[in-house]
């Protein structure tokens, strides 16, 4: 019976046994990708068509088939090579074990290496590897060439080298400070010479001497007079300090304030009725570029409807094409952004170096709830504006609440000093 064995048969459990591991390199075909595992195989396989039309195909070009098996190979041995050992020494016929223990591999006999020395030497003068020859055999070291690598490599030697430097410049510091000690020392120790006399009969003096201790001046007893305006000076100095401390514990109080409530009132958006603006913007064509607009209405915090002050001109137009207008000295404005946002005011002073001017608080405009009938002025008598009066603008019934808006109370003449030009706007007249 010829043919295959049928599957599941004795002989085709053998023959895939006998298939599955490594056969002898000798009966493989590179360019027919095929391994014969005897001798009389691979001379039937020789001698069949498909081996012959491949023949004629590597005859045509041999040159490109050779250099094409060469790339392969090199490139899975450094592949196997970096992923498997990294950067260090190794043996290079371990690796090639392990490189050839692959069913797929491609063979060195089909490269233009005959021999596995060939190749290390080649991938060392490529630059690819670091290769060595000692007593057990030819030793590569993968060399990494990846830019994340080598900026690793570099930011790791410069570290090494900031170290360096570190223990360096400390080591020569404490020889300075060696050397001058030593030298202090040097100085500071007593030299001794030889005690000679010229004859005999000379005397020998020795004067002991101490020093003559300095007479501490008598202290006149002070008078109760004396000690009385010093006890008066230290009362008046501690009161002094009594009122200095509440008076920072005061301004720490009013400060905290403030940027409590710069933080809740510090928004995105800072357009509002009736303040003068200009148009910052060239779409509309350079007619109304630098134009100055009256906001009357404002649409969905962003956007406004504003009037043209040379003309009854009315356009929309977005807070980003708009900014806001610093009049001179002694004119009325308003906060439209900031801690005092919505109040108005009266422009003290501009400082053109830190694009900011003092403003002096005049009137709030902002919105509260009470309850009397609109129309009537009314004043707080509770609350955080306790003492300010106003006029009724609308009432809520189903809410029990209303609107005010505030014209005086404790705010009002306070200068508020460091406003930043975007914060405030001219008022329309």
């Amino acid at each position: 019976m010829g043919g295959k064995a049928e599957k599941g048969t004795p002989k085709y459990i053998a023959n895939k046994i006998k298939a599955k591991g490594l056969q002898k390199l000798r009966w493989y075909c590179q360019m027919c990708e095929k391994q014969c595992r005897d001798e009389n195989g691979f001379k039937c396989h020789t001698m069949s068509e498909s081996h012959q039309r491949q023949l004629l195909l590597f005859a045509d070009n041999a040159t490109k088939y050779i250099d094409d098996f060469s790339k392969n190979f090199a490139d899975g041995y450094l592949e196997l090579l970096s992923r498997q050992f990294g950067t260090k020494r190794v043996n290079a016929n371990k690796v090639y074990q392990e490189y050839i223990s692959h069913r797929d591999h491609i063979h060195m006999n089909s490269t233009q290496w005959e021999t596995l020395t060939e190749f290390v030497k080649w991938l060392g003068r490529e630059g690819k590897c670091v290769v060595d020859e000692t007593e057990k055999g030819w030793f590569v070291a993968y060399i990494d060439r990846n830019p994340e690598a080598i900026a690793a490599l570099e930011a790791k030697t410069k570290k090494e080298k900031m170290d360096k430097d570190d223990q360096e410049r400390m080591l020569e510091f404490i020889q300075k400070q060696v050397e001058r000690g030593k030298k202090q020392t040097s100085e500071e120790r007593p030299s001794y010479s030889e005690f000679k006399r010229e004859s005999s009969q000379e005397k020998v003096v020795l004067s002991l001497k101490r020093k003559a201790e300095e007479k501490k001046p008598d202290t006149l007893p002070t008078s109760a007079l004396k000690l009385k305006v010093k006890e008066e000076s230290a009362k008046k100095q501690k009161v002094a300090e009594d009122n200095k401390s509440k008076q920072s514990a005061l301004d720490e109080i009013m400060k905290m304030q403030e940027r409590a409530k710069e933080k809740a009132n510090r928004k995105d958006y800072w357009i509002c009725e009736d303040i003068i603006v200009k148009i910052t913007t060239k779409s509309l064509g350079d007619k109304y570029y630098k134009k100055k607009a009256v906001i009357e209405k404002v649409v969905d915090k962003y956007c406004a409807h504003v009037k043209l002050t040379d003309d009854n001109t009315r356009l929309k137009l977005d807070q980003n094409h708009l900014e806001t207008v610093i009049p001179s000295t002694g004119r009325a404005v308003r906060f439209v952004n900031g801690a005092y946002r919505g109040a108005a005011g009266l422009l003290r002073g501009i400082d053109i170096d830190r694009y900011c001017c003092d403003v002096e608080v005049s009137a709030l405009g902002r919105r509260t709830t009470v309850i009397p009938s609109t129309g009537r002025a009314v004043r707080f008598v509770n609350g955080a504006y306790r003492g300010a009066a106003g006029l009724l603008r609308g009432i809520d019934i189903d809410r029990y609440c209303c609107d005010v808006e505030i014209s005086e109370g404790p705010l009002t003449g306070r200068v508020v000093k460091g406003v930043q030009y975007e914060d405030i706007s001219k008022l329309a007249s």
